[in-house]
């Protein structure tokens, strides 16, 4: 339900949020509701929603799965499935750390070369993260080794060249520094406070990069649904099933 909202905020609706699982508020400060339009209960974005609509959607029993998630959030989808998930597993990749290491409760894991025995997995779960990646075929590889057959990557990253060809945005020099082909573009890190260069605007070919790099059929989805707190620029969650 719709109502008039407060001198403060831009939008808000009442619905119910499919990752506190429970009817809230939500309310966007602005009109870029992708990080804006907010569930006032668990905080959670758009993306995030969207994400644990479509997981439930296709893997109504991923609670008694056993799923990775790569680069987790403190907040909204990541907290609904580290609380949710007995079998859950989160990493984040610190270079200057050794791998496999726990750093407060996650594993030190480089998505690009994982130590993850083969077929460990059912779920492997990941946000906003491969627009980030300078070597994304060897993380889809890995994602596919590591996942049961059977087993899926449920993932959102912005897809905002759409229909358009996949462009490279930037690359990473021997020397470690960062080379941008356009203009300099750098998104929010948990694990570091300036942030993580955009390295790909990818575009719906991303379904044939995944299925020419490991073998896996993808499919792109997209929900707008106000009463849920879907709605947002770039709201498509991929789904590339390991058959």
């Amino acid at each position: 339900m719709k109502f008039s909202p407060s001198p403060n905020e831009f939008f808000s609706n009442f619905g119910y949020c499919p990752c506190c699982d429970q009817p809230v508020k939500f309310v966007a400060k602005d009109s870029w509701f992708r990080d804006n339009y907010l569930c006032t209960s668990c905080s959670s974005l758009p993306r995030e929603r969207a994400l644990i609509y479509w997981l439930q959607v296709f893997f109504p029993g991923w609670q008694g799965f056993s799923i990775h998630e790569s680069s987790p959030i403190f907040r909204g989808a990541s907290l609904r499935l580290r609380t949710g998930c007995e079998k859950y597993v989160g990493s984040y990749f610190f270079p200057d750390r050794p791998t496999e290491e726990e750093v407060n409760g996650f594993f030190n894991i480089n998505l690009e070369r994982q130590s993850f025995g083969d077929a460990t997995f059912d779920l492997v779960i990941t946000q906003d993260v491969f627009e980030h990646l300078y070597d994304p075929s060897s993380a889809f590889r890995e994602i596919s080794r590591t996942l049961r057959k059977g087993g899926a990557h449920v993932f959102t990253v912005p897809l905002v060249n759409k229909g358009r060809p996949t462009q490279q945005w930037s690359e990473k020099k021997e020397d470690g520094s960062i080379h941008f082909f356009y203009e300099k573009e750098y998104h929010g890190d948990p694990v570091n406070d300036a942030g993580s260069a955009v390295a790909w605007h990818w575009g719906f070919d991303i379904c044939q990069f995944i299925q020419k790099t490991t073998g896996m059929s993808s499919v792109i989805l997209l929900k707008e649904d106000l009463s849920l707190g879907l709605q947002a620029e770039y709201l498509e969650v991929v789904i590339s099933f390991k058959i």
